[in-house]
């Protein structure tokens, strides 16, 4: 091994070699090829002379070193951008057909059968050659970005441990996040999620998870999966990898919580409920910004001061103690890290704008996310103002869903709802369906086409509303990017 792999290997970085690279891309016919020459696979780490620790995917951040792999998808194809990989220094390339240029053929090709398929098999060989992690992967249809921010702030307290970034959480982002152990990493918290079936079932075969937790069971991606029976046998899939020596967690005031729990049983004997059987709260006080509790462990007790809004947080709070106490963490750790949590960007976070303030939780929204920030709103002091963008990928519910919804949120008291979107009318509707069935509501809501209009409107209101703060609360799908909104009134 040259002195550069001893200094790579002294600071936990993963070697990807010649003979490594062969070994995780063997089931897809993985060969290596220079130039036009096919080299025979038992003597490729004699003809090819490698070493890099990084993997990647897209030749805008690719750096010298790496390897780059090269994704097909709908409107793209990585094959494209070869040459430009090895321009920019790229050490070999994972490639479904061999490349002939000049700059292509000057580095190693490792061709394989599907190169999406091989960033999996990469994935997965990557967790098998660290045995000593210990991964807690969590899925359900919401709270999924809290609770993992939740667990990251108990264990990385604790030891080094790799959190999913950002939205990495489907078949192409959990596999990019496992390229990114080390061999320092002794946790790792992923987030599974999962907008078609057999989605989850392919990533838990990547991750091999110790830990497997459902939050909650909802609507999420209705329109894919064709009802909630249909969520929930995908989201236990999480559950289809564990033994008897790996525990499921499940969400025991879920309408689904016993035929998950009964699910867990048929892969393991160690099944941990939270909320009202092993893992419990107390003496629960919701604030404006927070909450507190006594969190319950078994017969163990410890007081928590949650700095997350809403009741629902509770709930994602207790998924995460479960996790923790799943693997013998210290109660005390547990409760520390629970205090120390803080809000992933676009979660419920919040700035002032004058007197008022504005709450973003536009990460994303599904039909139960957006009853608890409604909630969470109604919690708020001054004139609470939901602005609500179109929720997407509901199929053929989705005028009935958000009908429902708008009904729900004015059942919650607040004074104002403004929807933006295709489906804002039936949101409104069901707000003033609401109001027509109990007198004691009084809601204003309103409908615009675009987020323009619904910026014309909003403005001018609270510039005229100084001497009455108000809270604004921001909610919709991702593809709203109903952040623009509060970009626009900061900036103004």
């Amino acid at each position: 091994m040259t002195a550069d792999n001893n200094s790579r290997q002294s600071q936990g970085l993963y070697v990807w070699q010649a003979d490594n690279l062969l070994a995780a891309t063997a089931t897809l016919d993985g060969h290596w090829q220079l130039g036009d020459n096919q080299i025979e696979s038992s003597h490729a780490d004699l003809a090819v002379n490698i070493a890099s620790t990084r993997i990647a995917t897209d030749t805008r951040k690719i750096q010298a070193g790496d390897i780059f792999l090269a994704i097909s998808g709908d409107n793209f194809d990585g094959h494209d951008y070869i040459n430009t990989a090895a321009a920019q220094g790229a050490v070999a390339v994972i490639i479904s057909r061999p490349m002939a240029s000049d700059i292509a053929n000057s580095i190693p090709q490792l061709v394989v059968s599907d190169t999406r398929l091989a960033l999996g098999q990469l994935a997965a060989y990557r967790r098998q050659q660290h045995p000593d992690l210990t991964i807690i992967a969590i899925t359900g249809s919401s709270g999924k970005t809290t609770a993992k921010e939740m667990l990251g702030s108990i264990f990385s307290r604790l030891a080094p441990t790799l959190i999913t970034r950002g939205n990495l959480n489907n078949d192409f982002g959990v596999p990019m996040m496992m390229l990114e152990l080390t061999d320092q990493h002794r946790y790792a918290i992923l987030e599974l999620g999962a907008n078609h079936i057999g989605e989850i079932a392919y990533t838990t075969e990547l991750v091999r998870p110790d830990v497997a937790c459902i939050l909650n069971i909802g609507t999420a991606h209705l329109g894919e999966f064709g009802s909630r029976d249909g969520i929930c046998q995908t989201k236990a899939e999480i559950f289809h990898t564990l033994t008897d020596k790996q525990v499921a967690i499940v969400p025991d005031t879920d309408d689904y919580a016993q035929q998950l729990r009964n699910i867990a049983k048929t892969h393991t004997s160690q099944v941990l409920g939270f909320g009202s059987t092993d893992v419990t709260a107390s003496d629960i006080k919701i604030h404006a910004e927070g909450s507190e509790f006594t969190l319950h462990l078994g017969s163990q007790a410890g007081a928590v001061r949650l700095p997350l809004a809403g009741e629902h947080n509770v709930s994602n709070a207790l998924a995460a103690a479960a996790c923790a106490y799943a693997l013998n963490i210290d109660i005390n750790d547990i409760v520390i890290g629970l205090n120390n949590a803080r809000p992933a960007k676009g979660r419920l976070d919040s700035q002032m704008l004058g007197e008022h303030r504005l709450i973003d939780d536009t990460y994303n929204a599904n039909p139960h996310s957006v009853r608890a920030a409604a909630h969470v709103l109604a919690a708020q002091t001054g004139t609470q103002i939901m602005v609500l963008g179109d929720i997407g990928e509901l199929g053929e519910a989705a005028v009935s869903e958000h009908h429902n919804l708008g009904r729900a949120i004015a059942d919650t008291g607040i004074d104002m709802l403004l929807c933006v979107g295709e489906f804002a009318p039936h949101s409104v509707a069901g707000a003033n369906t609401n109001i027509n069935a109990n007198a004691a509501s009084s809601i204003e809501a309103h409908a615009f086409t675009d987020k323009s209009h619904l910026l014309d409107f909003l403005q001018p209101y609270l510039q005229a509303q100084q001497a009455q703060p108000c809270t604004v609360l921001f909610k919709g799908s991702r593809s709203m990017e109903m952040e623009t909104l509060i970009d626009a009134l900061v900036k103004e």
